[in-house]
């Protein structure tokens, strides 16, 4: 049993689950299908909006669920789960500029809404990458967090996009995947002005 828990907090296993959807992802592409790369904006998108919004729901679950280990052992790989947030974001952003081609960045297509908020996303979704290392985390200092608070901004963006798509068509989906996370801001939100509340009155 210790062996398996020692496996389990590794980061190399945890690494290994987040690599999971995008196994078959490289093997569509690899299969030489020129449409599969048509195929796969979807899912590419769709799974860096998933991981980033468990990313932002494990604060407001760890302040919920206090007797229960599981957002706290989330916690510890939450950075992990931030950065595969990214890739799956810049795989999708590599789909689209291979399926569009030189379309992508013409006047036309930028001026699409769904298109310049989900370039707006990717491009605040960067910075957020790039300084999530421990080495950063200490070059920053406070600043750190400041610059990871931008990740709200990032994840309204992701929602108007994904809900922008076909003429407003992706709003139910999009709906059902940020929901939870609206609520459960909500409920931090809540407690954190409780809690501030009952510190001024003591």
């Amino acid at each position: 049993m210790s062996v398996l828990k020692s496996l389990w907090d590794q980061p190399y296993t945890f690494w290994a689950l987040l690599c999971l959807p995008a196994i078959p992802m490289i093997i569509g592409l690899a299969s030489g299908d020129a449409k599969m790369i048509h195929q796969l904006l979807h899912p590419s998108g769709e799974f860096a909006a998933r991981f980033m919004i468990i990313t932002m729901m494990i604060t407001p679950l760890t302040m919920l669920l206090k007797g229960w280990r599981g957002p706290r052992w989330l916690m510890k790989h939450r950075r992990y789960l931030g950065v595969a947030a990214f890739g799956y974001a810049l795989l999708h952003t590599v789909l689209y500029l291979l399926d569009t081609g030189t379309l992508a960045l013409s006047g036309g297509e930028m001026s699409k809404f769904y298109i310049w908020t989900g370039w707006l996303a990717f491009f605040i979704f960067v910075p957020l990458a790039i300084t999530s290392s421990d080495a950063w985390v200490h070059r920053l200092g406070p600043k750190w967090k400041s610059l990871q608070r931008w990740v709200y901004g990032v994840a309204v963006l992701t929602l108007l996009h994904w809900a922008a798509l076909h003429d407003w068509g992706g709003i139910a989906p999009a709906l059902v995947h940020f929901l939870p996370l609206a609520l459960l801001e909500t409920y931090r939100a809540y407690e954190n002005r409780r809690r501030r509340s009952q510190r001024l009155a003591a």
